[in-house]
């Protein structure tokens, strides 16, 4: 499950994005964000206790960012000095939540 190190081209990242609701390529590095908005601080902490579970499952680790209800996720394979398989399946099961 973990997903190639290999850096995406930048089409298959397009193309891949595609398939992601949300999912954009941050402006200044090479990876994938998103930002994820909850109705508390509650459920937003809640989401990520989620994504540390599934960051140990994976063994790939994002770049979590929490302001009271809002979680704001990147996600970078610094192995591949870029994007990889392993973000996209890491944004597939992030998701799935």
């Amino acid at each position: 499950m973990p997903g190639t190190l290999s850096r995406l081209t930048d089409p298959q990242i397009e193309e891949s994005l595609r398939t992601l609701n949300g999912w954009n390529r941050h402006p200044e590095r090479h990876a994938i964000q998103k930002n994820f908005k909850f109705k508390d601080f509650n459920e937003a902490f809640g989401f990520m206790g989620r994504l540390a579970l599934l960051s140990e499952k994976m063994d790939h680790h994002a770049e979590i960012f929490n302001i009271y209800n809002r979680v704001d996720i990147l996600l970078t394979t610094h192995d591949a000095d870029g994007i990889s398989e392993r973000d996209i399946n890491m944004a597939m099961e992030i998701e799935k939540f």
